[in-house]
């Protein structure tokens, strides 16, 4: 007699593409590796050191409380490591050693693991260390206080040459005529290689693209994301009378559009979803940079669109095929 057939009845997908939370990751920190070693070249051996400290940090937050909280060790994914390294590239390279330690904490401990570890974080945990420590120390963390990588190379001790984004919030923007005749502090080419003050990750927009084409090569992140969020900036900025060159090499845009608010956990999974999501990104760091308090805007953009992420997935996701919506009955 022929035994039946058996059948495994299990939840969707049903096909594995092979990727895993390890190998995402792993890909993320080689298109990371360009701007990791742009960061030593421009900021000196003491970036290294930064990020080193902020990585172990992550990694030794991350295993001390799942042991604490009783639950299996998650080093191997490489999420802490990823975490280690963009929290230090939103850092300037003159910050005490201790500092990226308290945002690492944060990062891992209060945004990460107090809501359930990887995959159930509502907000990016590089954002929130970031801005607590620009928050909590802004005496160390002020674009005034940014060195100037020239000034470095040349050991020279002057780190208080006037910032794209200072120059951003006191309205004092070259014109793109001003910058392609290099009658401007910072002309194209040396933007474009980072070759001005910043934090350590995000100068050099060559070494950032570097790794956004290696990504969307590798199909870890989508370009919607990135192109939307950078086009809304620019596009704003510009229709306000901005140079949209000077807005799209300053401060962190590209490093926060291709790296953090790409990220699976905070973002929307649907294609509307991301359009909404990436737009509003753009859309908050554009009114942040014409007319907020504070010279940037993409960290608090990313982290406030990381909050409506579930209200917008709830209003973008397709609707099922066939699916016909209940009339509801009137009253009597």
């Amino acid at each position: 007699m022929e035994m039946p057939t058996k059948f495994t009845v299990s939840a969707s997908p049903h096909f594995h593409s092979g990727n895993t939370t390890g190998t995402i990751m792993a890909d993320v920190l080689i298109a990371l590796v360009p701007a990791g070693i742009m960061s030593v070249v421009l900021f000196g051996q003491r970036s290294l050191w930064l990020i080193l400290i902020s990585v172990v940090s992550c990694m030794l937050f991350e295993y001390v409380t799942r042991r604490l909280l009783k639950r299996p060790n998650s080093l191997g994914d490489l999420s802490a490591v990823v975490t280690g390294v963009l929290l230090a590239f939103n850092l300037p390279s003159n910050v005490p050693m201790w500092l990226p330690v308290i945002g690492a904490f944060v990062a891992i401990v209060v945004v990460k693991q107090f809501f359930g570890g990887i995959g159930q974080n509502f907000v990016n945990p590089a954002i929130v260390g970031r801005i607590t420590l620009m928050v909590s120390f802004p005496q160390y963390m002020s674009v005034s206080r940014w060195p100037n990588p020239l000034a470095i190379m040349n050991q020279a001790d002057a780190v208080t040459s006037a910032s794209p984004l200072s120059q951003l919030s006191d309205g004092s923007i070259p014109s793109l005529t001003e910058m392609f005749t290099k009658t401007t502090d910072y002309d194209p080419l040396s933007m474009f290689l980072g070759i001005r003050p910043g934090s350590l990750g995000e100068t050099c927009i060559a070494a950032l693209l570097i790794g956004f084409a290696y990504l969307c090569f590798r199909k870890v992140i989508s370009p919607v994301i990135p192109l939307l969020f950078m086009g809304t900036t620019v596009g704003i900025t510009w229709l306000f009378g901005q140079n949209p060159y000077y807005n799209l090499m300053s401060g962190g845009l590209v490093l926060g559009a291709v790296y953090m608010a790409t990220d699976y956990t905070t973002c929307p999974i649907n294609f509307k979803g991301k359009i909404v999501y990436a737009i509003g990104c753009g859309l908050i760091t554009a009114v942040i940079r014409l007319w907020g308090g504070m010279p940037e805007g993409v960290s608090i953009a990313i982290v406030l669109m990381n909050i409506l992420v579930p209200h917008i997935e709830r209003l973008t996701t397709p609707k099922p095929f066939g699916y016909i919506k209940e009339k509801k009955e009137k009253s009597a």
